[in-house]
């Protein structure tokens, strides 16, 4: 909320800031410019080119009625600025140059300015211009390296991901069918031996037991070395999830973070699987959903470890499941839970992870 409603204010205030120090009156004509460009960068992050291009035709208006004497481009800053963070850039270039190109037939057709005043102030605004959306540029470049590192990321943890169950598949095959196959012999050994000899019949399920009893011992030693891997490798954990809400707020993004309950409790694959679930979750909500505000709240018990992840935004109904809510959806139904995403009014991640005993 505050980042929506404070660059608002700023935009108001220095409106009639800058009427007051090139000596103009301040009355209600200036009040109520400096309202409507504060009010249009309200919906800035939903419709940022709309947003520019109302607030270029509010300038105008006012600066053709003499109502605003205070500059052509920079009360447009913010408007400029979040079109081009938004990649946009192209349209916040057009936007500027057709304003200053404005600016200069107005004070020579208009006002009868000397050409050296127009075009200083011209250049000025420029400079000003280039500044802007420089850094807009410069914010939307650094969002666009962040994501395609993290689809890196995902794809090499997809690439371990694969190799680990082929690895796993096939150890389990290895032990589940000589067993299997050992079992099942000495069972037809017992069968055909039960009425003529019980005790070759008692020694051959004897056997059986012995080899199902090696069977078990050797998976339990898969799970053990899989266990110990996986809580030796560097794992994200519930610690690192203040990390992600501060990441998402430096986008301008308004988080909040609500926990509740003794997250000690939450180890190993649960504790994974929740932060993969806020990471995911920011990540949608910062690339496709068009938010100002995302509510992030975990519960924490001894049965079970929720995770609820909600914003305010308004683009399409429900992303596609790609491979990030279908590694999502993986995750928490390995892990005996429940994952729904909701898209109506907001984007909605809601997760329970059970806790093993």
């Amino acid at each position: 909320m505050i980042t929506t409603v404070l660059p608002a204010v700023l935009t108001t205030v220095a409106v009639l800031t800058g009427m007051a120090a090139v000596g103009a009156p301040i009355g209600w004509p200036a009040i109520t410019m400096g309202i409507l460009l504060g009010g249009l960068l309200v919906a800035r992050r939903r419709w940022p080119v709309g947003v520019l291009l109302m607030s270029a035709v509010v300038l105008i208006a006012f600066q053709g009625a003499g109502l605003f004497e205070g500059g052509w481009v920079w009360p447009l800053t913010v408007a400029a600025y979040t079109v081009a963070a938004a990649g946009r850039t192209r349209w916040a270039i057009g936007v500027g140059l057709f304003l200053l190109v404005y600016a200069l037939a107005w004070d020579w057709a208009v006002t009868n300015g000397s050409p050296a005043r127009a075009l200083a102030a011209g250049g000025a605004e420029t400079l000003w211009l280039a500044l802007v959306l420089a850094i807009g540029n410069a914010r939307h470049l650094q969002a666009r390296w962040r994501a395609q590192l993290e689809q890196a990321r995902e794809a090499d943890a997809r690439r371990r991901l694969a190799e680990q169950r082929l690895e796993i598949s096939r150890e389990v095959h290895d032990i589940v069918a000589h067993t299997l196959a050992v079992v099942g012999v000495h069972l037809n050994v017992a069968a055909d031996a039960l009425e003529e000899s019980p005790e070759e019949t008692r020694e051959a399920l004897r056997t059986a037991m012995d080899v199902r009893g090696k069977a078990m011992a050797d998976l339990r030693s898969l799970i053990g070395v899989l266990r110990i891997d996986g809580d030796t490798a560097p794992q994200p954990d519930l610690g690192d999830i203040a990390a992600l809400v501060t990441a998402a707020r430096a986008t301008g993004l308004s988080v909040d973070l609500h926990e509740e309950g003794d997250p000690t409790m939450v180890t190993g694959p649960q504790a994974v699987a929740a932060h993969r679930l806020v990471q995911e979750s920011l990540t949608n909500t910062i690339k496709h959903a068009n938010a100002d505000h995302v509510s992030v709240r975990l519960r924490y018990t001894s049965a079970a470890v929720t995770v609820e992840v909600i914003d305010d935004g308004h683009g399409a109904a429900a992303p596609a499941e790609g491979h990030g809510l279908t590694g999502m959806r993986e995750r928490v139904t390995t892990l005996g839970g429940t994952l729904s995403i909701e898209g109506s009014g907001g984007f909605a991640v809601r997760a329970s992870i059970p806790l093993g005993t």
